[in-house]
């Protein structure tokens, strides 16, 4: 089993809550996780880790974070190469258009992304299931 990143922002504790239940997959499944705050994580950062978990919530005009978030997925996703990445956070409006431009983004910079979630407002039981599911997937 190998060591899993999971790097999040969270301004409400919803997108919190979800890195939470990430990290319960990927340890049940045997896995060292690490929560990190997104910024605590960089490029240099990147390497010391088999698999990652990125999370934040949709902001503004369904965009990522830009002060803190954005900055550091800039610097990072084209560190990632062929490892196992999952995309996930919350939305309180929209339908999530701001996953599929964040999948989008991934694929055109070569991320192997293996799957995303998301949960509109604080997540319930299904989407922290999904979460804890995508902690296993993670871990190999």
């Amino acid at each position: 089993m190998g060591k899993i990143a999971i790097v999040y922002w969270s301004g409400t504790g919803n997108t919190e809550a979800m890195a939470n239940a990430v990290s319960d997959g990927a340890t049940k499944a045997g896995a060292q996780a690490e929560l990190i705050n997104a910024a605590d994580f960089n490029a240099m950062s990147a390497s010391g880790y088999s698999a990652f978990a990125f999370g934040c919530p949709a902001m503004g005009s369904e965009v990522l974070e830009e002060t803190e978030f954005q900055p550091m997925w800039d610097a990072v996703k084209g560190m990632l190469g062929s490892k196992p990445v999952g995309l996930f956070g919350s939305y309180g409006w929209g339908g999530g258009e701001w996953m599929e431009s964040w999948k989008d983004d991934a694929a055109g910079n070569g991320v192997n992304v293996v799957s995303t979630v998301i949960a509109n407002e604080a997540p319930d039981d299904a989407a922290i299931a999904e979460c804890e599911a995508l902690g296993k997937t993670l871990a190999g």
